[in-house]
């Protein structure tokens, strides 16, 4: 395959890239010394964010014109650039795009990352990137609270939460299974137990009683949806109740509230840690490392980006990674097509949890990009293409520009895959006509190492920082003892990476697990 010029990409996001991905002796010495590492850190946060306009957006996806409501009400979802109606005679219809995505005989692997990458990716976006949940869906509004905290677990309204709580020692529901710790059990004889009457389960309807009683009672209604969402939720299940057994222990005067509430601060902040330091690290083919810690939100306290969370319809489309999905999962001793690891909860206690985290760091994952979607995934594609022309968003050339990259004249210059080539010129008129979600994902890597093409890595930068370090939890008056306690400010400032949570929640399977987002890594 024949490389697209680079030059496309601009000389100043070009001579950024090169920066970011050279001399790597200079990153290590100064990442070595603690106040220029922290200097750094901040200064290439604050640089990747204003690569785009700031919040608030003048147009939320409500409508067309700019309003307080459409300033204030976040169940519309918000939008960067202004509707764009495109021209149907100069692009093919949602099903034709969607063909672009389809997968054949054989995935096509990514260079660098694993099937946990991928399980993790979903499940972190899952917690804010919320559309609406009615039939038939509306495309402009979401359910979402906009923020990073861990509705997965903790649920989505205090209803749900109060149904989740053991209300002693500051714990969540839980039971035993095989040796390890697990979420009740939400059904009985296939019907909700009136316990968990406020939690909810996406396609409930469609499962038959046997699958109904193997769901987990957690926090999300898409919790179940898929084996790797479950795992990950049962992991910060364990970890909650590991450290609130900690903090009961520490501070013998505290209630089970102020338990369960300072054991949710920690967990928030550890999930925001996590996904700064190993899963921002690894999206990124950069020699710098980026870090949180607690100083950098007193940094970045004057950053014209530090508003309030509005995740926009852009941030959810450019997250649709179905190519990194193999069509096979290993999941315990089994090899399974992907079909049968939906609502597959039943699937991780047999194996354990450290067999199943392990096994998805074991299995690599697939490319994002054209030509590898599974089939079963196909009708995604398709009503991404459709809702973002529901939506009117600006094609793909026009968030070049308003990324600060240079607009594309010809297909060529988006990659250099002659059948991704010869696949647009087949279905658009031109290049100023590629849809944003086509485009996105034909767009080459500019290396060789690197997972996401330009735009997307861009885009995602941008929302990735702006959404996770405008927490409250990370605040400058916050972010300290009070709030987490010094036993908590500990565990955070101990944990660096998934395998760092899983190996000390596995009583049951006291190996060590390999646990990775990045192939090779640690093997």
């Amino acid at each position: 395959m024949r490389a697209r010029c680079v030059a496309t990409d601009g000389l100043s996001n070009r001579l950024r890239f090169l920066a970011l991905t050279s001399g790597r002796p200079l990153w290590k010495a100064a990442q070595a010394l603690p106040p220029v590492r922290r200097r750094l850190n901040a200064t290439l946060i604050d640089l990747a964010v204003r690569e785009m306009p700031p919040r608030p957006e003048p147009l939320s996806a409500m409508a067309d014109y700019t309003s307080w409501t459409s300033l204030t009400d976040r169940t519309y979802s918000g939008r960067h650039l202004p509707p764009a109606a495109g021209d149907d005679s100069r692009r093919p219809p949602p099903e034709r795009a969607a063909d672009l995505f389809a997968r054949g005989d054989v995935m096509i692997p990514c260079p660098r990352s694993t099937v946990l990458f991928a399980y993790f990716a979903q499940w972190f976006t899952d917690g804010f990137l919320r559309g609406d949940s009615n039939v038939p869906r509306d495309p402009r509004r979401n359910t979402s609270n906009h923020h990073i905290d861990l509705n997965q677990l903790y649920g989505l309204t205090p209803a749900a939460t109060t149904a989740l709580r053991a209300f002693e020692g500051g714990r969540l529901k839980s039971q035993v299974i095989d040796g390890g710790e697990f979420p009740p059990y939400l059904c009985e004889n296939g019907e909700v137990r009136p316990e968990f009457a406020p939690l909810r389960v996406v396609r409930f309807a469609e499962l038959d009683t046997v699958r109904r009683d193997t769901l987990f009672a957690v926090g999300s209604d898409r919790g179940n949806i898929q084996v790797g969402f479950t795992m990950l939720t049962v992991l910060f299940l364990r970890e909650h109740n590991r450290v609130a057994g900690l903090l009961a222990e520490d501070n013998p005067r505290w209630d089970d509230e102020r338990l369960f509430q300072t054991a949710r601060n920690i967990l928030i902040v550890l999930l925001i840690k996590l996904v700064v330091e190993e899963y921002v690290n690894h999206i990124t083919p950069y020699h710098f490392r980026f870090t949180l810690d607690s100083r950098l939100s007193a940094r970045l306290a004057h950053a014209p980006w530090q508003r309030e969370n509005w995740a926009s319809v852009e941030f959810n489309l450019v997250y649709r990674w179905h190519g990194l999905i193999p069509s096979r999962l290993s999941v315990g001793n089994a090899d399974l097509p992907l079909a049968e690891t939906l609502f597959g909860a039943g699937l991780i206690p047999g194996p354990g949890l450290g067999r199943v985290f392990e096994d998805a760091s074991r299995q690599r994952a697939g490319r994002i990009g054209l030509f590898n979607t599974d089939p079963g995934l196909r009708e995604v594609d398709v009503a991404s293409v459709a809702e973002s022309r529901a939506l009117n968003l600006a094609p793909y050339n026009a968030y070049r520009e308003h990324c600060r990259f240079p607009r594309v004249r010809h297909f060529e210059q988006i990659t250099g895959d002659r059948r991704a080539v010869e696949g647009l010129r087949e279905l658009y008129g031109g290049a100023d006509d590629v849809d944003l979600y086509v485009g996105l994902f034909a767009e080459e890597p500019a290396s060789s190492d690197a997972i996401l093409p330009p735009l997307l890595t861009k885009i995602i930068a941008i929302d990735a920082f702006s959404q996770a370090l405008t927490n409250p939890l990370l605040a400058p008056r916050v972010f300290n003892a009070a709030t987490f306690s010094p036993l908590g400010l500990r565990v955070i400032a101990a944990t660096r990476t998934l395998s760092d949570v899983l190996n000390r929640n596995i009583p049951e399977d006291p190996r060590p697990r390999y646990v990775s987002m990045s192939r090779g890594v640690g093997r």
